[in-house]
């Protein structure tokens, strides 16, 4: 088990050994986000911007005309909120091959507060055109992502988790952009998530199985684009859906299965599990996690509730 902002700095120092157009801009946070292992493997192509976000982005920019494919290394909640003008009109709106490594995103940094969690990110990179959005589970997702959002030739945002997980998949993974992955079989609910949040829903989906209780488990790793035919057949049945993420349920994963699922001929119930409009505060992880309905044991309080509930209003 291994945090994703270490499978992150790791997988770029490896990268740039063959690939000397990979540059590398931080925020000011090497030490947080593990960028400082690409500072020490190559200190030419490492540039300390400070707390200037906007600027890096400009810089990024600059940098991608000439050839180079940088990273940008931050919090999360800086490029989407501080930096988003710059993120709007230099990356997004030219297709500068610029890639954002969002660190601290979601709750894994519960003493940092409301200010630092970033809650909205997918939100607001997901309706942003010319964007690619995605949310590995793991640290071997994480490698695979980066490896790919390497070679790609427009602008990507991927969220880090700050605390490691449990590992979701084997080293043998191979990302690729658009896939939905069903990662349980089950028929009395189906369970879908991102990021992260996926680890714990596998824990869930364990504890909900030894309960008699079979529920399927689907990970969306690519928020933008996503395969919508496959993200369809693997929702698709007479199950309830759970949409469950590390997020406002405003405009993220549930918005996009929700926006999905409107569009097809299939009208199905679609329960979004999140934060619901409100912010967070300074706690620990496991506190935040719990109070927000996040852990494995809330899932598993919650997906039980609410298939009670509807096997009441079918009785």
């Amino acid at each position: 088990m291994k945090a994703q902002r270490e499978s992150w700095g790791e997988t770029l120092v490896s990268l740039a050994a063959s690939d000397p157009t990979i540059v590398m801009l931080d925020g000011d946070l090497a030490n947080s986000t593990k960028a400082d292992l690409f500072a020490a493997a190559y200190p030419e192509r490492f540039f300390e911007v400070g707390i200037a976000e906007q600027n890096m982005v400009g810089m990024a920019f600059g940098l991608s005309t000439l050839g180079f494919r940088p990273w940008l290394s931050s919090f999360g909640v800086f490029f989407t909120h501080r930096a988003l003008d710059s993120v709007r009109m230099l990356l997004a709106q030219t297709g500068a091959p610029v890639r954002m490594a969002a660190s601290y995103t979601g709750l894994l940094n519960g003493r940092n507060g409301k200010t630092h969690q970033d809650i909205e990110d997918l939100a607001i990179m997901r309706a942003m055109p010319g964007m690619t959005v995605l949310a590995p589970a793991d640290a071997v997702e994480m490698a695979a992502a980066v490896r790919w959002a390497a070679s790609h030739s427009g602008p990507v945002y991927l969220r880090i988790a700050r605390d490691p997980v449990d590992d979701v998949f084997s080293g043998e993974y191979a990302f690729r952009m658009g896939d939905v992955h069903v990662l349980r079989e089950g028929t009395d609910a189906i369970l879908v998530s991102t990021g992260v949040q996926t680890s714990r829903v596998v824990d869930a989906a364990d504890e909900l199985q030894a309960m008699g209780i079979n529920v399927a488990v689907v990970h969306v790793p690519s928020i933008k684009p996503v395969n919508e035919l496959a993200l369809r057949e693997a929702v698709s049945g007479d199950a309830p859906i759970f949409t469950i993420e590390e997020h406002s349920i405003i405009g993220g994963l549930g918005g996009l299965v929700s926006e999905i699922m409107s569009s097809s001929n299939v009208c199905k119930r679609v329960t979004r599990m999140g934060l619901t409009d409100a912010w967070s505060e300074s706690a620990s992880n496991d506190y935040l996690l719990n109070k927000h309905g996040l852990s494995s044991a809330r899932v598993v309080e919650q997906v039980r509730a609410s298939l009670a509930e509807n096997s009441v209003e079918h009785s």
